[in-house]
């Protein structure tokens, strides 16, 4: 786990501070240190507003908010995730993530490390089902926003994850650069962005926790799930239709012009507006 090659390493944190230098707002980089190791989270936004976590996809890190932290963070108070167990500043060491067990008293240790009593919660692809679990469990969470959740309402294409197989047995740069291009058209993801996660691929990744499915049913807070049109990771329609269907309190939306992977950067205004509108009510 980590990276193999320092020059790998250099790679990357220099494409991560680069995309850090071109965040919109000043913010502040705290570091928390539990029993499975550090978290990295990037506060910005409101010092007196309502708190809000964000949760990256896998493969990501917190700077993918870069386009929403401006307009969130003038009512919210906004903590930045990098996962534990994937590229960023967040280091696994000590007792391993082993289920998702751990993987919730994980995100509850983070909570209280930040003095969250309760907190509204918005997570993009993995990090949505991460959300979605912790929405189900926990009292903590005031609201919850699932962008392009996937393996929480609809099954993976088997398209996607045929075209991602190379890129998941050999990762490295050009593969997942190719695969992010092909995914979004080539069009969604800021060419800072691109190089980051390009570079993240030579990252030896934790073991990453995908079981069981989350419950939806049991959700009791009011939920925001926004689908992307072009998705090629799921069916869309299928998705939205399922989460109508089984989480009790929800408001669904789709993003017209946006595939899987170009969220939540592509045609950010819309996006932001809906979250601002829903985190607000």
């Amino acid at each position: 786990m980590g990276f193999r090659d320092p020059a790998d390493a250099e790679g990357f944190f220099t494409a991560y501070d680069a995309a850090f230098a071109r965040w919109p707002v000043p913010f502040e980089a705290r570091d928390l240190r539990s029993a499975w190791g550090t978290t990295r989270v990037h506060l910005c936004g409101n010092p007196g507003g309502t708190p809000l976590v964000l949760l990256p996809g896998g493969g990501a890190t917190s700077a993918i908010w870069a386009a929403n932290v401006e307009v969130l963070g003038r009512t919210h108070r906004i903590h930045a995730v990098d996962l534990l167990g994937e590229a960023g500043r967040s280091a696994v060491s000590g007792e391993p993530v082993r289920d998702l067990d751990d993987l919730m008293s994980w995100l509850d240790d983070a909570f209280d490390q930040l003095g969250l009593e309760s907190a509204d919660l918005c997570g993009h692809s993995y990090g949505a089902w991460i959300a979605l679990h912790h929405a189900v469990r926990s009292t903590r969470v005031r609201r919850l926003a699932l962008l392009d959740p996937t393996a929480c309402f609809t099954k993976w294409n088997p398209r996607y994850l045929l075209r991602a197989l190379p890129m998941l047995l050999r990762p490295n740069p050009r593969r997942t650069r190719d695969f992010l291009r092909w995914e979004t058209a080539g069009a969604g993801i800021d060419a800072t962005q691109l190089e980051l996660l390009a570079r993240a691929a030579t990252f030896q990744r934790a073991k990453v926790i995908t079981g069981p499915k989350p419950e939806p049913s049991r959700l009791a807070v009011p939920t925001l799930v926004v689908g992307a049109a072009k998705s090629k990771a799921h069916d869309v329609d299928r998705l939205i239709a399922e989460a109508n269907r089984t989480v009790p309190d929800v408001r669904t939306e789709v993003l017209a012009d946006v595939s899987h992977h170009a969220m939540p950067g592509r045609h950010a205004d819309h996006l932001n507006t809906l979250l601002a509108g829903f985190l607000a009510e």
